[in-house]
């Protein structure tokens, strides 16, 4: 089957933002279903797919969305999000398998995780329960399934990739849990997507699971060992302390890397148990070119060059972060939700609107916030503390943005280049909160500056939250306002003298 119509969900993700343009590549034509379709807008490649508004729990989306589709990609999996987040797992795939099945899509592509052999399925982490589970309720579908089921992947931007990075970088000494020994078969990305991309074509008849993984089968320890050796660092030493347990590892993780808590968990569970591959005939159907699969150094090279060069197509950020808020900034100013909070600044700028902006779509990551850089980096740590996301995120890309992409412990809500940027706050809050800041031409070549911050209280904590940290704002967002005013004029400044 060649130039196929296919159906992408999960395609804000990490690995489905990347696949939509691989398979618009091999001629097929996308539709891509999304809650917010609008963070799928400013990517490279949303001009060529058709994008559709949906939710894999809602029957009467998925079955507009599945109409007229021969393939049908399940993306989509609750890595955290409270105790139910299993049943929620399952209601998602049941009632995706039989909107598909009343479809009449041709075939299911799913990536899983690979499971250990010989362990009964209670003993396998939640997460690894779960996702094997979506897998039996797809193949289970009436609709030939193909159920990839990878380890750890290795690729700029993935979670796994920057646990990794960052443990082995900030930590040249480390007490580490016992599960460093574990030992894991990791796959590069591009050999996930090549797999994911070749399954649209798989024969009729094949209706199963496939373990994927790369050639080389590593223990943790030796992922960090080998990560310091390709990224030019000094040897690393690693002592383990077996009373260091998944939960307690996940609050370590949290704290040195910018996985937040809640998705540090589940992977560090993941690798209480062996994961290799048990066969590769995925290969029977998707053949290995030369060079393929890609083995773990290369994986790592590739990788790091893609950090290095600021060329990061997707990260794990992309997804929205469990516990994070999704409501959309309340209609202003008819709004009639409740009480909202605003701070409002504004200052003439002596610099054009488009050096302004400069400035403005720059901020965030290794750029700071402009003001008061104790206070974001303190309530960057208190956020890590009670399991946010904190400042740690950084940005996808060092001098753009795009809708959906996280900033530090914001996400970008709303964009209109050169005019306004709006975030919306995914750190732990008792309410909801937005930062919107705005350029206007002024006279002469000039530019105002205009900066609100907004927050919707819940209960008696979100107004008591406001009334404690609104003394600070003077400070903090009033700062802000003035460095960034001061920062476009002296780049302007030193362009004038260059």
């Amino acid at each position: 089957m060649t130039g196929a119509h296919v159906l992408v969900t999960g395609a804000t993700g990490y690995i489905g933002g990347r696949l939509v343009p691989e398979l618009l590549d091999a001629g097929h034509r996308v539709r891509c279903l999304a809650r917010s379709p609008e963070r799928l807008r400013d990517h490279p490649w949303a001009g060529r797919a058709e994008v559709v508004r949906g939710d894999v729990t809602d029957a009467r989306s998925l079955a507009d969305a599945l109409r007229g589709i021969e393939v049908a990609y399940y993306l989509v999996h609750a890595m955290t999000g409270g105790k139910d987040f299993e049943e929620r797992d399952r209601t998602a795939a049941r009632t995706f398998a039989e909107q598909a099945r009343a479809a009449g899509v041709r075939r299911i592509v799913y990536l899983g995780g690979l499971t250990p052999a010989g362990i009964p399925v209670p003993e396998l982490s939640p997460h690894l329960r779960s996702r094997a589970e979506v897998g039996r309720i797809l193949l289970a579908s009436g609709v030939p399934t193909a159920v990839l089921r990878a380890a750890v992947i290795i690729g700029s931007g993935s979670a796994s990739f920057e646990m990794l990075r960052y443990l082995t970088e900030r930590l040249p000494v480390m007490v580490t849990p016992s599960w460093v020994g574990t030992r894991v078969q990791p796959i590069a990305v591009r050999d996930v997507l090549r797999y994911l991309v070749g399954s649209a074509t798989l024969p009729e008849g094949v209706s199963r699971a496939f373990d994927i993984g790369g050639p080389d089968v590593v223990t943790y320890e030796e992922m960090m060992r080998r990560y310091a050796a390709v990224a030019g660092l000094p040897h690393r030493l690693i002592l383990r302390v077996p009373m260091l347990t998944p939960g307690l590892s996940s609050h370590w993780i949290g704290l040195v890397t910018p996985v937040p808590r809640a998705l540090a968990r589940p992977l560090a569970e993941s690798l209480r148990h062996e994961v290799v591959c048990r066969e590769h005939d995925i290969a029977r159907y998707v053949p290995d070119p030369p060079g393929a699969p890609i083995g773990f150094d290369r994986s790592l090279a590739l990788a790091l060059q893609r950090v290095r060069e600021a060329d990061v197509t997707t990260r794990w950020s992309s997804a929205s972060v469990p516990g994070a808020p999704s409501d959309p900034l309340p209609t202003d100013p008819d709004w009639a939700g409740g009480s909202l909070y605003t701070d409002q600044r504004e200052v003439a700028v002596e610099a054009s609107p488009q050096a302004l902006w400069q400035v403005v779509e720059g901020i965030g990551g290794e750029n700071g916030w402009y003001s008061f850089p104790l206070a974001w980096a303190a309530r960057g740590w208190a956020d890590r503390l009670v399991g946010g996301v904190g400042l740690r995120r950084g940005r996808r890309d060092a001098a753009r943005l795009r809708v959906g992409d996280s900033l530090d412990f914001w996400r970008v809500e709303e964009i209109e280049p050169g005019r306004m940027l709006r975030l919306r706050a995914e750190m732990r809050l008792p309410g909801l909160a937005w930062l919107e800041m705005r350029v206007s031409p002024g006279p002469a070549g000039t530019s105002r500056y205009h900066q609100r911050a907004l927050f919707h209280p819940h209960g008696l904590l979100g107004h008591l939250y406001w009334w404690s940290v609104s003394p600070f704002h003077a400070l903090v967002f009033g700062g802000m306002t003035r460095n960034i005013a001061r920062t476009a004029r002296s780049r302007r400044q030193e362009r004038v003298t260059s």
